[in-house]
């Protein structure tokens, strides 16, 4: 006798509605957005005030015994640029995850599959060249705090430090990128229900509402019982 097993999906299977444990992934994403808004708006005011008096804020080569400009004012233009449409994609994921709408999610979340890949480009690289570790504290400044310190560390010491550092953060952005998803599902799910039926039968079709407006819908007085009318009459 053969039984049908029901075959789950990987995203089915870590598919949850919560998120740090007691929080809604709805939730989540609001507060998640809020806080990249928030971020990135005092970036953005950081930036325009050096671009309001870039004599007193501009960085040089000598400070960071470098040979180039690491801060002109094209690139804090471009940055200001970056902070300013950050701002919206995270505004966007906020207002979908609180008004239900999943496409405004998806900008956000295709930030965060970049970010991520990002750094682990860079968990790739350091396997891959470990002594840029070293060529890196060698162009610090000579005022930076423990720099000698950690110089005299090993090369192996320093990779394996700065993998566990960044193996950190992926687990981080690796989880929050599974909210925002489950949040998307969610949100793409509610939109689902809420499509309204047709029952079609022989001779006519009837359009059935959503489940949340038919039960939000007050319950009629009951008809009198026949003992009370039958007093009455």
């Amino acid at each position: 006798m053969w039984t049908d097993k029901k075959m789950t999906s990987p995203w089915d299977r870590w598919y949850s509605t919560s998120c740090c444990l007691c929080f809604h992934v709805r939730t989540g994403t609001i507060i998640l957005g809020v806080w990249y808004m928030l971020i990135n708006a005092v970036v953005l005011l950081i930036l325009l005030t050096a671009l309001s008096d870039p004599e007193k804020y501009h960085l040089t080569s000598a400070e960071l015994a470098n040979d180039l400009d690491v801060m002109d004012d094209a690139n804090m233009c471009i940055a200001s640029a970056i902070s300013l449409l950050m701002i919206l994609i995270c505004g966007m994921a906020t207002y979908g995850a609180y008004k239900l709408r999943a496409a405004w999610i998806v900008p956000f979340f295709c930030y965060q599959i970049f970010d991520f890949a990002l750094n682990a480009l860079v968990a790739v690289s350091i396997v891959v060249y470990p002594n840029t570790i070293q060529d890196y504290l060698h162009q610090l400044p000579d005022n930076f705090p423990y720099k000698e310190e950690v110089a005299a560390l090993s090369n192996i010491c320093l990779v394996l430090i700065v993998l566990l550092f960044i193996g950190c953060i992926i687990g981080f952005k690796a989880y929050l990128i599974a909210c925002v998803w489950n949040c998307y599902r969610y949100v793409s799910g509610r939109g689902a229900s809420q499509i309204l039926l047709y029952v079609t039968s022989n001779e006519t079709t009837v359009l059935l509402p959503p489940y949340d407006d038919s039960v939000s819908v007050p319950c009629k007085q009951p008809p009198a019982s026949y003992i009370c009318a039958e007093a009455t009459a």
